[in-house]
């Protein structure tokens, strides 16, 4: 009885052995992956900015500059992409809405954004762009991978539409939440103005007539949580320029946008709790259950092979019999 118990044990005990590799290297790969559906916003602000005033073509001080974004799911066309394309993946439509403090929208650029929904990869299909410009992202975009690691990353700039480095500058603690630190610097670069103008009438056809560019740089940080890949605060410092052209009135350029641009408090505090959530459930596949079925298939190796000795030990001496002695003859 005790060898069938110690062998039913050893099998338990490869079991779960061979259960914990395979859940945190074959099914979390998987299973962990963006939903099609998902919807997220987030307000961020700029004090104290500068912005340039299209009535007079001068840049003036505001006390307050709103960016709005939005990432929303289709998918519709998600699952349209998928039967080419031979993987998920999810398409993010997104909104870059920005008002100046009397509420009057100064750009609006919206995007399509087409990714792996394991990876975060970029896929490229029909759709993908900037402010109806077709373009073929590489590298990452918002989000990090899922388990993002001490290194530098290849990430897109939507203004510039240009991929560039976004380096790992070290491990810090933000509001709890162990978080990697990563900071992309883009130097001054000639943009195209928005489709969208804030001036009705101007479009950037018209612009271009007067030969005035725009420029911009800006100094990207995230601090991203590693587990779940999602930044949970940012910031840039951000600014634009109008240079040249007959529509600055001689002037050799003038400042269209300068500003710290940072979270709004309460999506801080709301993205955090989200990612402090969704950490858990990572952790749960990639640490907690793949650790707990390791330990529990090393008990049960141990219980099985303390059976088998059990059962192999002899239960005592056999008794003697005590006799008369027999006769001895010559």
């Amino acid at each position: 009885m005790r060898r069938k118990a110690s062998l039913i044990l050893l099998a338990l005990a490869v079991f779960f052995a061979a259960l914990s590799p395979l859940l945190r290297y074959y099914a979390f790969p998987r299973l962990a992956k963006i939903p099609a559906n998902q919807y997220q916003d987030m307000v961020l602000e700029a004090k104290n900015a500068t912005l340039l005033d299209y009535g007079t073509m001068k840049a003036r001080t505001v006390p307050e500059v709103t960016i709005v974004q939005t990432l929303k799911g289709n998918v519709e066309a998600s699952e349209k992409i998928e039967k080419t394309a031979g993987r998920d993946v999810v398409v993010w439509d997104g909104l870059s809405y920005v008002q100046g403090p009397d509420g009057k929208m100064v750009s609006k650029i919206p995007e399509r954004y087409i990714f792996d929904a394991h990876s975060q990869e970029p896929v490229h299909a029909t759709g993908e762009m900037v402010d109806g410009d077709p373009v073929k992202r590489q590298g990452i975009e918002f989000k990090w991978p899922f388990l993002t690691e001490k290194r530098d990353y290849e990430y897109f700039d939507a203004q510039a539409r240009i991929t560039a480095p976004i380096h790992y500058k070290g491990t810090q603690d933000f509001r709890g939440v162990e978080v990697y630190y990563f900071e992309q610097t883009i130097p001054w670069t000639k943009v195209p103005f928005p489709n969208t103008m804030p001036v009705k009438g101007i479009t950037p056809e018209s612009v271009a007539k007067t030969g005035t560019t725009r420029w911009y740089t800006t100094v990207r940080k995230f601090w991203v949580e590693p587990l779940t890949g999602a930044p949970v605060y940012g910031e840039e410092i951000h600014k634009e320029e109008l240079r040249g052209g007959t529509l600055l009135g001689g002037r050799e350029k003038v400042t269209a946008f300068a500003g710290h641009v940072k979270m709004r408090e309460d999506y801080i505090e709301h993205t955090v709790d989200l990612v402090k959530s969704n950490r858990t459930l990572v952790l749960l596949m990639t640490s907690y259950l793949p650790w707990g079925f390791l330990i529990l298939g090393g008990l049960l190796l141990s219980l099985s092979l303390y059976l088998e000795a059990r059962s192999r030990r002899p239960d005592g001496p056999a008794p003697t019999k005590v006799g008369e002695p027999e006769p001895v003859t010559a």
